[in-house]
């Protein structure tokens, strides 16, 4: 008999905005809040029944260097002989993350799981290399929030070295997505989650985060703070972060940002066990590499590797949550899937152009999401992809129970 992986539970701090509510809290600390939640909410389990830990996180140069699954783990209250490790695929770590645990259950080799990710891009430092000379004066120091840092002179040669913008801007060349479609793209996200966090429904998702002040109360940070209102005429007047001339502005991208998510994930054996509620089926993943330089366009080929893994087609899903790491990717990807760019599955509560990307945490956040979806609106089947850094995508396919 198959063995099968569900999704029992799934939570999220808010998104922080770079330099925002979340500002002050370490990686480490900021991991712990989802994880401790999970705890609270199911106070059925044996926790010292998980088997393991899985975090995504794509910096890991700062104050998350030291395994932040296992730091975090630690830090929440989890037992001490509950293992964590910490797995980077850039932006689709913590989606990374949900499907190797999810593997691990299928194989029968486990039966009880917490995955997900945590990013904060606000507190990754700067780094310098060592010398590559005795008495060397010189010295190259990188910002890790994003993007290469000690660059292979070899890669930039053979693939180039293009910043996750400049990918973007290559996209919309080659794909031919104009900066006002790009634009009301962009606004069509802000207004959906603008509306859903006016409906309250990104509430269920989110576990409030007490921020401690100087002097007085604690502040409580329960909603997501990079959502903008904004307008096509406003979006218009912004000028290309790449060129002048360019399309990709600051207002058709997704943010640069903080947060954390965790996913509590079972066999059927240890759901009836602890007392859990299988919300989902991990139905399946798959990942395919692309060019570099088009890093964006890569959720096309992995839906479609995906879809052909399954034995699935596009029209069985009900939600598709699509990241949006920049307008110009998201609208070429729907166009190779043949998706319309204003279908109403795609990101219905809006996406990373108005909740921002907080690169290990995302690909966490999107199947969290597309769960709380299916069981509002009764949908069957989600898809959940996302482009990543270096030229790859990442697809999941996760189903109502």
């Amino acid at each position: 008999m198959t063995t099968e992986a569900y999704i029992c539970d799934a939570i999220r701090t808010p998104i922080g905005r770079y330099g925002g509510a979340l500002k002050d809290v370490r990686a480490d600390d900021l991991g712990a809040i989802p994880l401790r939640e999970l705890m609270k909410r199911n106070p059925g389990v044996d926790w010292t029944q998980v088997d393991d830990v899985i975090f995504g996180c794509a910096n890991q140069a700062g104050e998350d260097n030291r395994n932040v699954a296992h730091m975090a783990s630690l830090l929440a209250g989890l037992p001490a002989d509950v293992p964590g490790t910490t797995v980077n695929r850039l932006c689709g770590s913590g989606m990374d993350a949900i499907g190797i645990a999810a593997r691990a259950i299928k194989a029968g080799e486990t039966r009880l799981m917490i995955a997900g990710g945590v990013e904060s891009m606000t507190r990754a430092p700067f780094v310098m290399g060592k010398a590559e000379t005795a008495f060397s004066r010189n010295a190259q120091i990188y910002d890790t929030t994003i993007g290469w840092r000690f660059p292979n002179k070899l890669m930039k040669h053979q693939y180039g070295t293009d910043s996750m913008p400049e990918t973007a801007e290559n996209v919309a060349v080659d794909y031919q997505v104009s900066r006002e479609d790009q634009d009301r793209f962009a606004l069509a996200s802000q207004e959906k989650t603008a509306r859903a966090q006016r409906e309250g429904l990104y509430a269920d998702e989110i576990v409030p985060v007490e921020i401690p002040q100087k002097k007085g109360d604690h502040i409580l940070f329960s909603q997501d703070e990079h959502p903008r209102a904004t307008s096509l005429e406003a979006l218009a007047k912004l000028k290309g972060v790449v060129h002048p001339g360019g399309s990709v502005t600051a207002g058709n991208a997704s943010g640069v940002n903080d947060g954390a998510c965790a996913v509590l994930i079972a066999n059927e054996e240890a759901a009836q066990a602890y007392g859990l509620t299988r919300r989902a089926r991990i139905v399946g993943m798959a990942t395919a590499g692309v060019p570099p330089r088009v890093m964006g366009i890569g959720p096309a080929p992995a839906t479609k590797k995906l879809m052909k893994q399954l034995g699935m087609s596009l029209d069985q899903m009900d939600i598709i949550e699509l990241n949006e790491a920049f307008a110009s990717q998201a609208l070429a990807v729907l166009r190779e899937l043949g998706i319309a760019d204003d279908d109403p599955r795609v990101n219905p509560y809006g996406g990373g152009i108005a909740l921002g990307h907080p690169l290990g945490m995302s690909g966490a956040r999107l199947v969290t999401t597309a769960m709380y979806q299916l069981h509002r609106t009764g949908g069957r089947y989600a898809l959940c992809t996302m482009c990543i850094g270096v030229g790859q995508g990442i697809a999941m396919v996760i189903e109502r129970v």
